[in-house]
């Protein structure tokens, strides 16, 4: 009996010990395998475009003054029209987080005491189960908060955050609803395996491993049922609520069902690169490296690597770009750059840059007291459904700023 309980004890500790080794690996400062080197001119350029932004958040902070509960989603400068949401839009996380990204690199607390303001509006959503862009709502901004500016409030946030986005997974599926829908429907879009770095951070939290295993399911499952044989990504597969099998294959905001959508394309690269750093199964660096190669050795994408809105756009070259996507890339291929070796690594380091350097310049960066003080020019929102075409856009500023952090902190010395 007791060498059956000492087995039984033993086998428990190995369990635990693998499990916390998981969250070991991901309270870690992800690891480089090689040191990149700043290009002089370019930090020049970024410090510039702290500027800049600094100044044109203040100018969307003035404008929110007599909207004082809502969010800004574009702005059209024809009509010189800024458009805006309520809290339980999907990119209503946006704003507060690139205000409070600008913060910690310029210590400028007019844009923290904003931060704060709006995001008091925004706290409500916690409780929103109808949703599962809680990632995007809540982590990128109760999120930033909580790494630059602590309160022990923000933390129960998120954890309330995580069980809301959590409330949406269903096994049978093996995957976080996204869109609700009829009931003979159970949709998921390749844009959900960004709220999954939400979930890590509960588990890290909680020590509730159910958020850990819903996320890696849900990429295990959109991993197996989102990619084509190119890594190149569906932007919505439709399952049969009741089996888990596919239903159909389809796009929503992309040129053709099978179509690359640039931005769909860019989600993929960051959420695999995101999993790869939370978990350090290599089938997850794979995974991003194969998106990465289909991104980058497409003959569609242009020479400044700011893709058109869908790789397959019957217009190219003269389709529209979108900024939006290549700010996603930017930011994503900072992050994986870190996990290859000196020639991978250095290639994804050197198309950021260029991203970056190209996005930092006329035509996508708007001058001081434009663009309704929107950061970013020239992104494509839904093209099909004609909305946001050719607008700036939150997410794309936000992207943005977080690649010219990704980018001073990678070439620290």
């Amino acid at each position: 009996m007791n060498s059956i309980i000492s087995m039984i004890t033993v086998k428990k500790i190995i369990l635990t010990s693998c499990f916390v080794a998981g969250l070991l690996v991901f309270t870690k400062t992800q690891a480089q395998k090689v040191s990149f080197r700043a290009d002089k001119n370019l930090l020049q350029t970024i410090d510039k475009d702290y500027k800049n932004a600094t100044a044109q958040y203040k100018l969307l902070a003035k404008q929110l003054e007599l909207k004082p509960n809502r969010f800004p989603k574009s702005y059209y400068p024809d009509s010189a029209k800024l458009e805006t949401s309520n809290s339980g839009w999907w990119c209503s996380g946006f704003y507060p987080g690139t205000l409070l990204y600008l913060y910690h690199q310029t210590n400028d607390t007019a844009l923290l005491t904003e931060a704060n303001r709006i995001m008091a509006v925004l706290a409500k959503e916690q409780y929103n189960t109808s949703t599962h862009d809680l990632g995007f709502m809540m982590y990128c901004s109760f999120g930033n908060a909580e790494k630059f500016e602590p309160q022990p409030a923000y933390k129960q946030i998120l954890i309330n955050s995580a069980k809301s986005l959590a409330s949406r997974f269903d096994p049978k599926v093996g995957c976080i609803k996204s869109w609700d829908s009829k009931k003979s429907e159970y949709l998921v879009i390749i844009d959900n395996m960004m709220n999954l770095e939400l979930l890590f951070w509960a588990t890290h939290v909680t020590g509730d491993s159910s958020f850990y295993k819903i996320a890696v399911t849900h990429a295990n499952t959109t991993m197996h049922n989102h990619f084509r044989p190119d890594y190149s990504s569906y932007h919505v597969v439709v399952y049969n609520p009741l089996t888990g099998q596919i239903k159909n294959r389809r796009t929503a905001q992309g040129y053709a069902d099978e179509s690359a959508w640039a931005r769909g394309q860019a989600w993929g690269l960051y959420g695999y690169t995101m999993m790869y750093a939370q978990t350090r199964d290599k089938k997850y660096l794979d995974q991003a490296n194969h998106i990465a190669s289909f991104i980058l050795t497409n003959p569609n994408l242009p020479p400044d690597k700011i893709p058109y809105w869908d790789y397959n756009a019957p217009n190219i070259p003269g389709a529209l770009r979108d900024a939006s996507a290549a700010a996603v890339m930017a930011s994503a291929f900072l992050q994986l750059c870190g996990y290859n070796n000196a020639k991978t690594g250095g290639l994804y380091f050197k198309t950021a840059e260029t991203i970056i350097r190209n996005l930092s310049a006329k035509p996508y960066m708007a001058a001081a007291g434009t663009n309704g003080g929107f950061i970013l020019q020239h992104s494509v929102g839904h093209m099909p459904n004609k909305t946001e075409v050719d607008t700036p856009l939150t997410y794309a500023d936000y992207y943005f700023i977080e690649a010219l952090e990704r980018y001073k902190d990678l070439t620290k010395k």
